[in-house]
Formats: C-alpha cells, sequence, structure tokens
C-alpha cells in the first residue's frame, strides 16, 4: 500500500469533495481517498493505493472533476 497527498486548488464545498473523490477511485490501484477540506483555500487530498500513481493521470482525474493540483 501507498498514500500519497497532494494538494488541491478551487475546492469549497462537500460537492467538491465527492467530485474529486469519485474521479480519483477511477483510477487502477485506489484504495481509499480522504479530502481535507479547505474552502477556499489549497486541500489535502490523501490517495491510498495498492502501487504508487502516475502523477500524471492523478492531474488529470482532478481536473477532470473541475479542479487543479497546487
Amino acid at each position: 500500500m501507498s498514500t500519497t497527498t497532494y494538494d488541491v486548488t478551487g475546492m469549497t464545498c462537500g460537492h467538491c469533495v465527492s467530485a474529486v473523490t469519485q474521479e480519483l477511485r477511477k483510477l487502477p490501484g485506489v484504495e481509499d481517498v480522504q479530502v481535507q477540506l479547505v474552502p477556499g483555500a489549497v486541500s489535502s487530498v490523501a490517495v491510498t493505493s495498492s502501487a504508487p500513481l502516475d502523477p500524471a493521470a492523478v492531474a488529470e482525474a482532478v481536473d477532470e472533476a473541475g479542479y487543479e493540483l497546487a
């Protein structure tokens, strides 16, 4: 298992958390996603996976949800 924390900008509410979580869970090997929401600032997103994830794939998933990595 590998857990990596990413900083995500633009998240403001529970819907934002849900959108990011849903997109990240689509990545192969993702076991869990935990979001520490900081409305209007940089939120922390911890992704636990069976193997290290490709940072480009994580950035693409976050972008697909409508947000971006800080």
